[in-house]
């Protein structure tokens, strides 16, 4: 048995910024080195950031992620690292586009992998921009046998598990691109552990740590034993470098050359693993599971944070209406940015009631927030006196004069918009269109209403625990929801209460139930017909909506994808 000192790098990346990817692989190797580390492990596509999307088609974005995995290597060892191993991934445009590992050591690129298994599902369109690999790389690293593989290879049956089984290998690592949702975690370790007796071998899985327009990478990289048990597990949502040591065999000498569908390609490391020396100061424990609020709640926050900074934003603005969705989306700001970055524009209009105001008050001075009171009235009046609108053109005049509102201030003071609806209610085309519509991201677009409620009273609880002030104020919480567009409206004058509808639509959105399954399910087929019909009619509206991130199994956007004109309807056994 050897001891290998492996350093995990947990890392946030910006999809484009080569150099900048780049120079955080060189900072991370100078940390790792100072702490012993022989093998370096980064995430998927680390140079050039994942998903990069239509990227990978233009040949000069694939020639300069060559170019600089060459330049990376030779930086590397001219900092006095080129004895550390380091595994990165990058975009390979040699041979067409692939999704690629290289095993850099030396100043040189000692080995390459490329991606297997394909996924071209959900949220990854990886058959239209790849094409798969056909090898297995093992790298002999100072006698130990190290197979490389990526993301998707662990999720198939078959493949570079399998034959990593045949080769013998002593350590699989397995770099990753895995977008969060809600219990994923635990479905990842699960396989993970299964794949690693499948293969009789440890497995070093490294995930990114960040947010990616509507994607949130979790992190959550952990090792496991060739046994399937968990050794070391780091936090999710949290940048870092986590170092662990293995027991590991050395090679059994194995000289198989296929297995499977996959030839065997065996390299050699330039130089051997440098001498373990010292304790390791920090090793990676278990970290400590979040509760699933925590969870989501972290998701959302680092999904905003990254999208307001990565696109050249500093401030936010949105509008405080006093109700639960604009407190929700402001706290998270708040802690994605900081309160007093987050510039809060209370619209009353006529209808507006007095705690609506109050509320949104106490919201601000709770984040420390500026907060601005622009009354809509007068603006309203114009344009209906102007046009003579009555009844919904009216009550939606209201909504467009706030979005205009808002949309100035971040015009003249350089905010991004954030807009502040729900799942539940962009599913049943509950918003208004170039109104509570408008802006540049959507924190809680896939949280149905049901879970923003829940996520409030979590935020609050958790403040207290900590000795803070609970940021939401109680009332925003307990009142009944309303958009407060006509005298004593509520939102179940024209929907049912959220309990029955976020359940109905968690099985028609994300599992795609039919209408026989939802009867099947116990809800009313009257129900059952109206809310599937409101929810294909705003399709149209969904696909002007702005990128928010993705925490459920299928998000509107890149999940889910409907023809906007769509005669389909689902029928019930009245209908015939």
């Amino acid at each position: 048995m050897s001891v290998l000192r492996i350093a995990l790098a947990q890392v946030d990346l910006v999809v484009g910024d080569l150099d900048a990817n780049c120079a955080m692989v060189r900072e991370r190797v100078r940390q790792a080195a100072g702490a012993g580390a022989q093998l370096v492990v980064f995430p998927e596509m680390t140079l050039t950031g994942y998903p990069p999307e239509d990227l990978v088609l233009r040949r000069s974005f694939g020639q300069a992620s060559c170019a600089a995995l060459t330049r990376l290597a030779t930086e590397l060892a001219d900092a006095g690292h080129g004895d550390i191993a380091v595994v990165v991934g990058y975009l390979d445009a040699d041979g067409g586009p692939r999704n690629a590992a290289a095993f850099v050591q030396g100043g040189q690129v000692a080995a390459r992998y490329f991606k297997h298994h394909l996924p071209n599902y959900g949220v990854f369109d990886e058959a239209r921009y790849f094409k798969p690999g056909s090898d297995l790389g093992v790298v002999d690293f100072g006698g130990i046998d190290i197979g490389l593989t990526i993301c998707e290879d662990v999720w198939q049956d078959g493949g570079p598990f399998a034959a990593a089984a045949a080769a013998e290998v002593g350590l699989l690592v397995n770099i990753n691109g895995s977008p969060y949702e809600r219990n994923k975690d635990d479905v990842r370790l699960d396989l993970v552990r299964r794949r690693a007796v499948e293969a009789g071998a440890a497995v070093v899985y490294v995930n990114q740590c960040g947010g990616q327009d509507e994607l949130v990478f979790d992190g959550d990289s952990f090792v496991v034993g060739a046994d399937g048990s968990l050794l070391a597990r780091a936090p999710q949502f949290v940048e870092g470098l986590f170092l662990v040591e293995l027991d590991l065999p050395g090679s059994t000498g194995n000289t198989v050359e296929r297995a499977g569908e996959l030839t065997v390609g065996r390299y050699r490391a330039p130089l051997p693993p440098r001498p373990v020396t010292g304790e390791l100061a920090e090793p990676l424990g278990i970290a400590d599971r979040l509760v699933d609020e925590a969870e989501v709640w972290g998701a959302l926050v680092i999904g905003t944070r990254d999208y307001i900074v990565k696109n050249g934003f500093s401030s936010v603005v949105l509008g405080m209406s006093g109700g639960i969705d604009s407190a929700v989306v402001a706290t998270l700001a708040a802690d994605a940015i900081g309160g007093a970055n987050v510039y809060g524009v209370a619209l009353p209009s006529e209808y507006s009631s007095e705690h609506s105001l109050s509320d949104a008050v106490q919201l601000a001075a709770n984040l420390g927030a500026p907060l601005q009171t622009v009354p809509i009235a007068p603006m309203v009046n114009a344009f209906v006196e102007s046009l003579k609108l009555t009844g919904l053109a009216e009550e939606n005049v209201q909504a467009r004069v706030r979005g205009t509102t808002l949309m100035g201030l971040s015009n003249q003071h350089g905010h991004l918009v954030l807009a502040t609806g729900n799942k539940s209610e962009l599913s049943v085309g509950y918003s208004t269109i170039y109104g509570d519509a408008v802006g540049g991201f959507a924190p809680i677009k896939d949280v149905p209403k049901t879970l923003v409620w829940q996520l409030a009273r979590w935020r609050n609880a958790e403040a207290a625990r900590r000795g803070q002030t609970p940021p939401i104020p109680e009332n925003s919480i307990t009142k009944p929801p309303s958009a407060e567009l006509r005298p004593g409206q509520l939102d179940t004058d024209s929907l049912p209460e959220y309990e029955v509808l976020d359940k109905l639509l968690a099985l028609y959105i994300d599992t795609d139930a039919g209408f026989s399954d939802l009867l099947a399910a116990g809800f009313d087929e009257e129900l059952v017909t109206r809310v599937s019909r409101m929810t294909d009619a705003a399709e149209w509206k969904r696909r002007q909506y702005p990128p928010g991130p993705k925490i459920s199994l299928k998000a509107f956007g890149r999940d889910r994808r409907l023809p906007i004109t769509n005669r389909w309807r689902e029928h019930g056994p009245s209908s015939g």
